[in-house]
C-alpha cells in the first residue's frame, strides 16, 4: 500500500442534458431532503449510458460508472478511448476540477494537471508570472519556482515572449510553456490530456522525452491520454481502456492497445461493408469490399499479392469536380498512403481499384475512403472503415538477422 500514490474508488459522475446541464433548483432541494433523511440520492437511479451517438430516453447520462483503480508511483498510466468514452471527465476528476456524482479520490501529493490549452493561467499576466502563479496554485515557495526559472523557461522555447501577457501567445505556446511549468515544478502525479497535440512534432517528442524521464528518474506519477497510439505505446507502461464511461481493461499496455482495437474494430473483420443511404447527401460512398484477383471475398492477403478494392458510389448532383480519397492507415488510424482520383459520373457506379504486388508489410490496416469537392467542400466520409490484413508468404520469409519494420517492403542490397 506503501506504493499506491493514487487511488479511485466506485468513482460514477451524472450530467443532466440539455442548456440546464447540473441541474435545478427543483432537483437540488430534492437530493437535500432525501440527504437528511439519511436516503439515497433519488437521481442515481435514473440515466442512460455514455453513448453519444444513441439518443437516449433519459434527460441525466452517466458520463463515468463505477470507475476503480489504483496508481503506483512512478507508474505511467495511459487512458485511452473513442471520443465520449469519458476519459477528460476522468481526468477532470482526478484533478479535482470537477467532484464526482459518488465515490472517492485519494491522493498521497500534489497533482499537476494539462486538460485544456491555457489551463490555470491568466491570460493579462506575463508568461514569467504565470509560472510563479502555477507554482503557487502547487504549493511550491517563491524560492523553490525561481530555482526552476531557467529551465521552465529554456524547456518552453518561449524565452523571447516570456514577459509578454499570455493572451498573445498562439495556442502551441501556451500549451508549451504549461507543460514545462507543470513537468519542472515536480508535481508528485501528472495528468496529461490530448492538449499535448497542439504542440508541433519537435515538442511532442520532448514532451514524452520529459514524462519518461519524470517517471524513470524522478519516481513520479503519470496519467496520459491520447489518440496517438505510437505515443501512448512508447510511455505508458500500463493502460485502461474506457468505453460508455466505464473501464473495459485495466493492465498490460499490449494488451490494453489490443482490446482498444478489438473495440473500436467494428466492421474490420468482414470483406465488406454497406453503408446507409442517406438522402440528404448529394454524393455518397455506398460499399467498400475486398476481392482477390479471382473475385473471391476475402479479408487476408499475402504480401506482393494484388489487391481488389470494389468501391460503389452514389451521385445525384455533380457532373464534374467530384473526387473519391482512397487512403490506407495503420491500425491505430495513422495515415501511411493516400491516392486521389477524379470521378465524372452521375448515378450508380461501382469503382475497381486494383493495388498490384502490393508492398505492404504483413500487418493490420484500414481502409479509408472519402468524397469531396477540391476546395470546397467534404460529401462523405464514412466512420466504419474496412479492415485489411497482409500476412507473410511463408514463415521463412525473412532470414535471421532481415528484419523489417515500418509499412513497405523496399528492395534493398547490402554489399561488401
Amino acid at each position: 500500500m506503501k506504493d499506491i500514490i493514487l487511488k479511485a474508488e466506485n468513482i460514477s459522475k451524472q450530467y443532466r442534458l440539455g442548456q440546464v446541464g447540473t441541474g435545478t433548483l427543483t432537483h437540488d432541494i430534492n437530493r437535500w431532503w432525501h440527504q437528511i433523511r439519511g436516503k439515497e440520492n433519488p437521481y442515481l437511479k435514473i440515466g442512460d449510458t455514455n453513448d453519444r451517438s444513441t439518443k437516449g430516453n433519459s434527460d441525466y447520462v452517466w458520463a463515468l460508472q463505477d470507475i476503480n483503480f489504483e496508481v503506483k508511483r512512478g507508474e505511467v498510466l495511459g487512458i485511452i478511448g473513442k471520443n465520449g468514452a469519458g476519459k477528460s471527465t476522468l481526468l477532470k476528476i482526478l484533478s479535482k476540477v470537477t467532484a464526482p456524482t459518488t465515490g472517492t479520490i485519494k491522493c498521497r501529493g500534489r497533482i499537476a494537471s494539462l486538460l485544456e490549452v491555457g489551463t490555470g493561467f491568466n491570460g493579462e499576466m506575463t508568461g514569467r508570472e504565470n509560472i510563479f502563479l502555477n507554482g503557487a496554485i502547487l504549493g511550491m515557495t517563491k524560492k523553490e519556482i525561481a530555482s526552476k526559472l531557467d529551465e521552465i523557461i529554456d524547456f518552453s522555447g518561449c524565452e523571447r515572449y516570456i514577459d509578454t501577457p499570455v493572451k498573445r501567445y498562439s495556442s502551441g505556446m501556451t500549451v508549451r510553456l504549461a507543460f514545462a511549468v507543470a513537468a519542472f515544478l515536480e508535481p508528485e502525479v501528472l495528468v496529461v490530456d490530448e492538449v499535448l497535440a497542439v504542440g508541433d512534432a519537435e515538442f511532442q517528442k520532448k514532451a514524452i522525452g520529459k514524462m519518461q524521464d519524470i517517471s524513470k528518474s524522478g519516481g513520479r506519477t503519470v496519467l496520459f491520454v491520447s489518440h496517438n497510439m505510437v505515443a501512448v505505446k512508447q510511455l505508458c507502461n500500463r493502460g485502461i481502456v474506457m468505453e460508455h464511461g466505464k473501464v473495459k481493461y485495466d493492465g498490460n499496455i499490449d494488451d490494453a492497445l489490443a482490446k482498444y482495437l478489438e473495440i473500436n474494430s467494428g466492421d474490420e473483420n468482414s470483406h465488406k461493408i454497406i453503408y446507409k443511404v442517406d438522402e440528404s447527401k448529394e454524393a455518397q460512398i455506398l460499399s467498400v469490399e475486398l476481392r482477390n484477383e479471382n473475385e473471391h471475398e476475402i479479408t487476408e492477403f499475402f504480401t506482393d499479392q494484388d489487391i481488389y478494392i470494389h468501391i460503389t458510389l452514389r451521385n445525384n448532383s455533380y457532373e464534374e469536380n467530384l473526387r473519391l480519397n482512397f487512403s490506407i492507415l495503420d491500425k491505430y488510424e495513422n495515415l501511411i498512403f493516400i491516392n486521389r482520383r477524379a470521378l465524372d459520373f452521375t448515378g450508380v457506379k461501382k469503382w475497381i481499384l486494383k493495388v498490384p504486388n502490393n508492398a505492404l508489410i504483413a500487418n493490420t490496416y484500414i481502409i479509408g475512403l472519402a468524397l469531396d469537392i477540391p476546395k470546397i467542400k467534404l460529401l462523405d466520409f464514412p466512420q466504419n472503415k474496412l479492415g485489411l490484413n497482409i500476412i507473410n508468404l511463408t514463415q521463412e520469409e525473412f532470414k535471421d538477422g532481415d528484419v523489417e519494420n515500418g509499412f513497405f517492403k523496399i528492395p534493398v542490397e547490402w554489399k561488401m
